[in-house]
């Protein structure tokens, strides 16, 4: 039994643990120093000052959140769509969608992001306190309105769930929240405050002395609602049970850990091989010698001095390492774009168009649109109207979307005169190499009416290779060796480029 409201649930806890580590990883460099020996680990007889001159000079290989990030690009490649049976007031509330300034495109891309990096995340439609309003008119003066509240994984301390006519309902959701109270004459401080919200009721509690040197959490508000339910939607990547999952890329994360560690390793034994070793064979201990190029060293008969280096294996080693580590993490982020059977299809369904492959991403965005749906049930519910309305997620799911993989081949296409020049442009156009505001009927006539150029080298020449090499620039980049590799075999000799 427990009458702290900021104890959190067992499942929560291991949840937690997951998190810490995609936190720390989205956080970046700055993040995984602040972390410490929890994700670099201390070597064996390895002093203090010498630990925290190799972490300060670690740095964080961005694969887990550029992953992310380039996965939720792909799902709002294209701006998420309103259906007609969406209310007029609530398409108008979508310009502002959270009371911060941020239409619905922009705030669902922080929730698919969240969601995509923990495997699940909240959103919770408030309503303003409303005293002394009486009429919807009134409220429509004053601005007041439902709005929609991101609440990241982190915050959520704990809920209650019952069995209502088959289905799983929320009976009680506490988490935490930061709020800004005054703090003096002029400034201003942050203040931890737990939300405790059951069906048609709310409490707020704040950390205060007990009087007796320890800390107590002390209710500070409560007020009820309308709803007769938790206005609070789930959205999941990754689902494991009711109110928890898994964050889906977590074997990325760990990859990143791996690599975030090796490199820490490479990086030490590269700044050990930079320096050589000064040997003096033959002289005997306390005799000094002056080394220098300056001036010229004096040694007794049959003594020797040379500089001894690392042979540089290991280096190598290491080297590869990494590069094998890059190419495991980018496939494992690429899975999220393998197409895989949903369900096992009878003769009739495999028939069907609506049983389809999709990828994992693909799900994802279809789940964000349910939860979407659900989020605009909500805001009608607040306002007393029947219907939310719906949304259309689109998105690029393609594959072989990748430029720095998927531009040579349509080039090929387009010299063996298999791919027009149009379907070339508008491709190239599609992957964001080229900017949405080109037109290629103008573009046709601004190349028609250029001076004539002169005729390209020959092929096998250096500048005929410059096209390739910008893509091979661009394949490295991205760290895409295995890209690179290939161009680099289709450049030849005209470019020598250590890989």
């Amino acid at each position: 039994m427990s009458d702290d409201p900021s104890k959190t649930l067992p499942v929560v806890d291991e949840m937690r643990q997951d998190w810490a580590i995609v936190d720390a990883l989205m956080g970046g460099t700055r993040a995984m120093r602040k972390a410490g020996v929890t994700y670099l680990p201390k070597w064996p007889k390895e002093e203090p000052d010498a630990y925290q001159a190799r972490l300060k000079t670690s740095t964080l290989l961005p694969a887990y959140s550029e992953t992310v990030q380039n996965m939720t690009g792909r799902v709002f490649a294209d701006p998420i769509t309103l259906t007609e049976d969406v209310p007029e007031p609530i398409e108008e509330m979508a310009e502002d969608f959270d009371l911060q300034g941020n239409n619905l495109q922009v705030w669902s891309q922080s929730l698919f992001s969240a969601g995509l990096s923990h495997g699940l995340c909240h959103v919770l439609v408030d309503y303003p306190m409303a005293d002394g309003l009486k009429t919807k008119a009134d409220e429509k003066t004053a601005g007041v309105r439902p709005y929609a509240v991101i609440i990241k994984p982190g915050q959520v301390l704990g809920w209650r769930s019952a069995n209502k006519g088959g289905q799983q309902v929320l009976t009680q959701f506490r988490y935490m929240e930061c709020v800004e109270v005054d703090d003096g004459e002029f400034g201003t401080k942050s203040v931890d405050q737990i939300r405790v919200l059951v069906p048609g009721a709310w409490a707020t509690y704040i950390e205060v002395d007990d009087g007796k040197g320890q800390k107590a959490w002390q209710k500070n508000g409560e007020g009820l609602t309308s709803l007769t339910e938790i206005p609070l939607t789930t959205f999941y990547t990754k689902r494991t049970g009711f109110m928890t999952a898994t964050p889906p890329l977590l074997e990325l994360a760990n990859m990143n850990i791996k690599h975030w560690q090796s490199q820490s390793d490479q990086d030490n034994i590269l700044h050990v091989a930079r320096v050589p070793m000064l040997a003096v064979i033959g002289i005997e201990e306390g005799v000094d010698i002056t080394v220098g190029a300056g001036s010229a060293t004096r040694l007794p008969l049959n003594a020797d001095m040379k500089w001894v280096e690392h042979t540089g294996k290991a280096i190598e080693a290491g080297r590869q390492s990494l590069l094998d580590l890059v190419d495991d993490m980018r496939l494992a982020g690429a899975k999220l774009l393998q197409k895989d059977k949903q369900s096992v299809k009878t003769a009739t369904q495999a028939e069907d168009e609506a049983c389809q492959e999709m990828s994992p991403l693909q799900t994802m965005a279809g789940q964000l649109e349910d939860a979407l749906d659900q989020v605009l049930q909500f805001f009608a519910d607040w306002m007393k109207t029947s219907e939310g309305g719906h949304v259309k997620v689109k998105g690029n799911f393609d594959v072989d979307f990748a430029p720095e993989t998927t531009m040579p081949f349509l080039l090929s296409l387009n010299k063996a005169q298999i791919l027009s020049d149009q379907s070339l442009f508008e491709e190239v156009q599609r992957r964001g190499l080229l900017s949405d505001e080109i037109d290629w009927d103008e573009e046709k006539v601004k190349v028609a009416a250029q001076p004539a150029k002169a005729a390209p080298p020959a092929a096998g020449t250096p500048i005929s290779a410059l096209a390739h090499a910008g893509a091979f620039l661009w394949a490295r980049f991205r760290m895409d060796s295995a890209a690179a590799g290939r161009m680099a075999q289709q450049m030849g000799g005209c470019l020598e480029i250590s890989l």
